[in-house]
């Protein structure tokens, strides 16, 4: 199955399946992606070991031109987004000047599409940095991913590029009081001659239980669409995404499958 990269800073507007009309926001190199991650069902493959000299990220002054310039665009044609979204090559936070890129999206938002949520799609990793927990909470959708609760599971599936601690992301994610979303990819399949299935029984044990300890606004469920760079990974049925939901939603949280 293939992957790609998102060769623009600002992408699309695209049809996100938990979003709506999505215009992406790319604060990694357009050639190469660049995460603290690498986990082994992104759409955008896997973390990069050659030599890119010329990688560069993306100056704060050339993505509010160009976030401005598309809006503009958007608004004369009558078709705004229903939110913009920071995602694309990688782990957006990890962009130095993320929080004042941050700032001027939402001066932005409010002068072209004052209807528009403001989405980052992040994978927790950064939220040891005061300035990157205090640009979340200024955003509509502070997206923040919890595969598992299980090192095991998190280390095969997530592959974090240094040690990683679900304990203390927690922690972390409890700073948000509430004010944030979970994420969590469930699949099945294998890697490196081991089994994944993040919807075993003792999984959502663990994972219901740092639920309660983080207490979001809402969970996000969802499998595998698109092409992975494991090809031995399968995509959870959505009959069962839809019982796992359940067990989310009896615990009193807000859910929504995509399948």
């Amino acid at each position: 199955m293939g992957t790609f990269l998102f060769d623009k800073i600002i992408f699309g507007p695209v049809k996100s399946r938990r979003l709506g009309i999505s215009l992406g926001v790319n604060l990694l190199p357009v050639d190469r992606k660049i995460c603290s991650f690498d986990c082994i069902y992104c759409e955008c493959g896997r973390n990069s070991t050659s030599n890119h000299s010329g990688s560069k990220l993306p100056l704060r002054s050339e993505v509010r031109e160009r976030l401005e310039k598309t809006l503009l665009k958007m608004n004369d044609e009558g078709q705004l987004p229903d939110v913009i979204t920071f995602a694309g090559n990688g782990e957006p936070t990890l962009h130095p000047e993320f929080p004042g890129i941050i700032d001027d999206t939402i001066q932005l938002r409010d002068l072209f599409a004052p209807n528009a949520r403001i989405a980052v799609l992040s994978n927790a990793t950064m939220l040891h940095k005061n300035e990157i927990v205090e640009a979340l909470l200024k955003i509509d959708d502070n997206i923040q991913k919890v595969d598992s609760a299980l090192k095991e599971t998190i280390e095969l599936l997530d592959c974090p590029s240094k040690t990683f601690s679900i304990e203390k992301t927690v922690k972390q994610l409890t700073r948000f009081n509430g004010k944030v979303i979970i994420q969590t990819m469930f699949v099945r399949g294998t890697y490196n001659g081991k089994k994944i299935d993040n919807t075993l029984p003792v999984e959502m044990e663990a994972w219901l239980k740092i639920l309660k300890t983080i207490n979001p606004s809402k969970v996000m469920i969802y499998t595998i669409e698109r092409g992975t760079p494991v090809e031995t990974l399968e995509k959870v049925p959505v009959e069962e995404l839809r019982r796992i939901a359940g067990l989310v939603s009896a615990e009193g949280f807000n859910v929504q499958v995509s399948g």
